[in-house]
């Protein structure tokens, strides 16, 4: 019999946190293994630490993790991954779109020998055509920049064995995506297909900004292509402006036509200047990632905890 820990990141959540719990601790009734499950409370602004606590009172496989504000999805993710002490560890939202009962499905996968179980989405319910599209076309991106493999429509939503855990535990970047985490470091991996249902209750905590940032993140955080890309950027306009600067001799000597110059001189201009401001915004974001790493602060501040529970940090 193993233990799997559950990790639950929660922000704001009040309206599903029963629901949640109520039919995860369904699973234990029909599963041979023990669950623990870890709360980790990002900062809420509602009564979900006030549920959490009550949770934790009433039941002794529950624990739980407070920060001292709102550090966000991914750091809170890294917590409950740092405070977890299962065999396996499975990540689940708190807003019921990832249903409980697929953990069962993970833990088969994970006895059949695969390290990481992720569950992959064959329906997204709930969710707005633009949602949809976007999230096609972010892997089918990543896919193209990074040299890490990300399995397309694919959430935090998985199943990772302690040896796993113990990897991505090492990996403390401050700029975090989890699911390319997980896929960097590698193991035997295997995918679950399943349904995603509408939101229980609440808001979404990601709208498009939060959704652009997160892909930010994790372009740079995977891929220098970028980088690359303002080189060879950088090089079609030196050729563009060779080429035009041959023409431009070419008429004036050979064919003695005027060319009138303001026009090309002021588009030049504007295109030379833009492109400058376009590789120097994403250098700076580069730089700024290291600069941040170099401060090195703590990836999060705890404010409250249960009792027992204790990071393995």
């Amino acid at each position: 019999m193993a233990l799997i820990s559950v990790v639950v990141p929660v922000y704001n959540e009040e309206e599903c946190l029963e629901s949640l719990f109520e039919r995860l601790d369904k699973l234990q009734a029909g599963c041979e293994d023990s669950f623990g499950f870890v709360f980790v409370d990002d900062g809420s602004r509602d009564r979900s630490l006030e549920i959490i606590r009550g949770l934790a009172g009433a039941h002794d496989n529950v624990s739980y993790v407070s920060f001292s504000r709102n550090f966000g999805h991914e750091v809170a993710t890294t917590a409950g991954l740092d405070y977890a002490d299962g065999d396996a560890v499975v990540i689940i939202d708190a807003d019921l779109q990832d249903p409980p009962e697929v953990i069962p499905e993970l833990i088969a996968k994970w006895r059949e020998g695969f390290q990481v179980v992720y569950a992959q989405r064959r329906v997204r319910r709930g969710e707005t055509w633009f949602k949809r599209i976007s999230a096609w076309m972010f892997y089918r991106f990543m896919g193209a920049l990074c040299n890490v493999e990300i399995p397309p429509d694919t959430g935090d939503f998985r199943l990772m064995d302690r040896r796993v855990i113990l990897e991505v535990r090492r990996c403390r970047e401050h700029s975090r995506f989890i699911r390319g985490l997980v896929s960097w470091v590698g193991f035997k991996q295997a995918g679950v297909l399943y349904d995603r249902d509408e939101r229980h209750g609440g808001e979404t905590k990601y709208g498009v900004l939060k959704l652009i940032l997160l892909a930010l993140d994790a372009v740079i955080g995977f891929s220098h292509v970028p980088l690359r890309w303002g080189s060879y950027l950088g090089m079609l306009v030196c050729l563009f402006s060779i080429l035009m600067a041959v023409y431009i001799v070419a008429k004036k000597l050979i064919w003695g036509i005027e060319i009138p110059g303001y026009a090309l001189m002021t588009t030049g201009v504007f295109f030379l200047g833009g492109t400058q401001l376009l590789m120097l915004g994403l250098l700076g974001e580069y730089v700024g990632r290291i600069y941040r790493e170099s401060q090195q602060r703590p990836l999060y501040i705890v404010a409250e905890q249960s009792d027992e529970q204790r990071s393995v940090d």
